[in-house]
């Protein structure tokens, strides 16, 4: 194998390699005796076919398999020989009419390989990055708070026999119509609604107002324009109502007795799950912001060259995302105040600090040892796959058959993990905030990604 360099620059590399023919004639014939040993064919008792004749049935598939095998094992040993990380696997250029001639033993194998290599930068002292860590202190009013509004969700309701009024729960059947014809989930059997709820559209539940039951009644309402279907906003329609019963709210008493309703054992469970909940909230909240003051540090302190490849791979995956909002949404970049080059220059700086710090994390964590175990990878797995019910199987097949879909299960994790090393190690001091200042931190934080 001749190894020649045609290109350095910067992270770029480029090279030329280069298999005698007479070296794939070899792999060509100790595959075809290998296979001599081996064949059954019909005329022939076993191993006593001739090579001569496996070439001319198998030969050209043969040297295929070869070729791929010797490229992937040259381009891997020169990588390995120039001690070189690639950013992502090298690009190969074999030429479509140098191919047939290879195949056909009648030339060389020359191929050329690009790719880029990983930065070297030096990893920072990050022991003396100073974190502030906003921290939420749950009052009880909060939990108390928390709880009524589940009793309020499981109020009791009492079938009545007067007109409905507000507060009251009316189930009725409904049939939802625009110029006269039935839409798409406009219908319901029996749909619930409290009065005054403001459940649905602007206007129906005041026309239900002194109802009750067995009455039919048609309710004339538009929908907004801001109405998420879009088919629908705007529109005027009708609903052909039956109702069918007029409920009165009761009291929830919040007791223990209510507890046992939801099925916990008292009320000082629920208000512990409750408590649990609001700090697991606050929690996710806090670290959020923990983790952004800590890669906001990091990005102040490293500048770097990026490899290209991998670069261009995640603004791509960016301005994926990007464009399948705005068509969801149904948005124009004149919409957001902006045009589509300013958007692009500002989602490719995103792209640049998201390669960078990925970099950065990824070289701490390789350096100090820190690897995800089979164990929360397997966690993440299952994770994934509830969220598919009734494709579990498939999604588990899936995953367990692309390493590519694997790694991105691996990835977030290891980040989080480096992450948790760095902060162990930083200089982290706690401030009690209230929720609405966490809350705000936070949302200036979303506005400025």
């Amino acid at each position: 194998m001749q190894v020649t360099e045609t290109l350095n620059e910067g992270l770029k590399r480029e090279l030329k390699i280069e298999i005698p023919a007479g070296d794939l004639a070899a792999k060509l014939d100790a595959y075809m005796e290998d296979m001599k040993s081996k064949a059954q064919i019909k005329g022939f008792r076993p191993g006593k076919v001739p090579v001569s004749h496996l070439k001319k049935m198998y030969g050209r598939q043969a040297m295929a398999e070869i070729l791929s095998n010797t490229i992937q094992e040259t381009t891997q040993k020169a990588i390995e020989d120039r001690s070189e990380r690639p950013a992502l696997n090298p690009s190969i250029d074999l030429p479509d009419e140098e191919a047939e001639k290879i195949l056909a033993g009648d030339a060389d194998l020359s191929f050329s390989m690009s790719y880029d290599i990983l930065p070297e930068f030096e990893i920072v002292d990050f022991k003396g990055i100073e974190i502030e860590r906003p921290v939420v202190e749950i009052p009880e009013s909060e939990v108390d708070e928390q709880v009524a509004e589940i009793a309020k969700n499981n109020t009791p309701f009492e079938e009545k026999k007067g007109k409905a009024k507000e507060g009251d729960r009316v189930t009725m059947s409904y049939l939802g119509k625009i110029d006269g014809e039935p839409f798409e989930g406009g219908a319901d059997e029996n749909g619930q609604l409290v009065l005054g709820s403001g459940q649905f559209i602007p206007g129906f539940e005041d026309q239900l107002i002194g109802v009750k039951a067995g009455d039919e009644k048609v309710v004339e309402v538009t929908f907004p324009e801001e109405y998420p279907a879009k088919h629908l906003a705007g529109k005027p329609a009708t609903f052909d109502i039956v109702v069918k019963e007029v409920a009165a709210p009761g009291e929830a008493k919040i007791d223990d007795e209510f507890a046992k309703g939801l099925g916990l054992e008292s009320l000082d469970k629920l208000k512990e799950i409750v408590r649990g909940q609001i700090e697991s909230q606050f929690g996710q909240m806090t670290r959020q912001r923990v983790k952004r003051q800590l890669l906001d540090k990091l990005d102040e302190h490293y500048s770097f060259d990026l490899p290209e490849g991998l670069l261009n791979s995640e603004f791509d995956a960016v301005w994926r995302q990007v464009e399948e909002d705005m068509k969801r949404n149904e948005k124009t970049f004149e919409d957001e105040g902006t045009t589509e080059e300013a958007a692009k220059a500002d989602y490719r700086k995103i792209a640049e600090r998201r390669v960078r710090l990925g970099l950065v994390l990824s070289e701490i964590g390789e350096k100090n040892e820190i690897q995800v175990t089979d164990e929360e990878l397997q966690r993440a797995l299952y994770d994934r796959v509830r969220q598919f019910p009734g494709q579990e199987q498939q999604v588990f097949e899936f995953y367990k058959n692309n390493q590519q879909a694997l790694a991105s299960l691996r990835a977030p994790i290891y980040e989080e993990k480096v992450v948790d090393y760095m902060l162990e190690l930083a200089k982290v001091t706690d401030k009690t905030v209230t929720k609405e200042e966490l809350e705000k931190l936070v949302a200036d934080e979303d506005d400025a990604a």
